[in-house]
């Protein structure tokens, strides 16, 4: 995710970094590794135990190593993530951070809030394009295999009877993970459990960051994109994301909430208008148009309307 675009400063050079202190960076980097095994290892017991089907002993040691099996790949997509939209603004000369990562051990289940970087207000519609759609493209070109093993690295178990699980948290499947699923496992029998490896979890997390990402509004990765096809008309465009997420989380899932919440207090502080660039008069070619598309149908395969809702019961009732 990039942060709000800026103007650069006069007296910076361009391609130069914004802000970077490298140990700043390295510390953040290794607390969300921390914070994410040790969520993670609550994915890997859950693997390991059927969601608490089966009666496994096992050392705590051994558990949060096991939580690598989730944050290594997270880890990996996040980073691509951020470390696309960095690339490419070295390649335009644009001043740009390194990613800072965000760790959150207390109110996450994935140990996370996601990473961000600082950036200069790009000087092209190209550019901004580009810089938008890199983020997005490198880290699902990273999660594409990974997505791969996690599903084919699950199973499913067969149940007596559904199990009243208290307590539990069901995590909807994006398109891209239940097409895999039945890819591999077809249509579940009644009674049936898809107990995911926690590298499927590593690649939920990263579909959902690149969902919300490319929600077409304000200063998201989408909303650069769109900004960049359509110019000032991506006003609209937000009005109409945010209109979406409310009705999203009012009348779907609650989940939505806080990114309504959060969508709404950026435009707020930094205006429905995207920062107007240079050139926005000239076309930014058919070959950007077919990668919008693209972008397209990354967030179809990435987004599911209920990421997170309260479960009762695992297995068909």
């Amino acid at each position: 995710m990039t942060g709000p675009l800026t103007p650069a400063d006069a007296d910076l050079d361009r391609g130069a970094r914004v802000g970077s202190r490298p140990w700043v960076h390295l510390l953040l980097f290794v607390l969300t590794f921390l914070t994410m095994t040790w969520a993670g290892s609550s994915f890997f017991l859950n693997y390991i135990t059927a969601v608490g089907t089966r009666r496994v002993v096992i050392a705590p040691a051994t558990a949060l190593l096991g939580g690598l099996w989730f944050s290594v790949p997270a880890l990996l997509i996040l980073g691509a993530h951020e470390f696309g939209h960095y690339f490419a603004c070295r390649y335009y000369r644009i001043p740009a951070s390194l990613p800072y990562f965000v760790p959150a051990p207390a109110f996450s289940i994935v140990g996370t809030l996601g990473a961000v970087i600082r950036m200069a207000l790009p000087r092209t519609r190209k550019a901004l394009f580009d810089v938008g759609i890199a983020g997005p493209i490198a880290g699902f070109v990273v999660l594409l295999p990974l997505a791969v093993y996690g599903v084919s690295h699950s199973y499913v178990v067969r149940l007596p009877r559904a199990l009243p699980l208290r307590g539990g948290l069901e995590l909807g499947d994006p398109l891209l993970l239940t097409l895999l699923q039945k890819a591999f496992f077809g249509t579940l029998p009644d009674h049936a459990l898809f107990v995911m490896h926690p590298t499927g979890f590593g690649v939920w997390f990263g579909l959902l960051a690149t969902a919300l990402n490319l929600f077409p509004a304000g200063q998201l990765d989408g909303g650069h994109i769109v900004h960049a096809i359509i110019g000032r008309a991506s006003r609209y465009v937000t009005i109409a994301s945010i209109l979406v997420l409310l009705t999203l989380a009012v009348f779907v899932s609650s989940s939505w909430a806080v990114w309504s919440v959060l969508l709404v207090l950026m435009t707020y502080a930094f205006g429905l208008d995207h920062p107007a660039v240079g050139e926005e008069h000239l076309p930014i070619g058919k070959a950007r148009l077919a990668l919008g598309v693209f972008a397209i149908v990354m967030f179809a395969l990435s987004f599911t309307p209920v990421p997170i809702s309260p479960v009762d019961f695992i297995g068909r009732r």
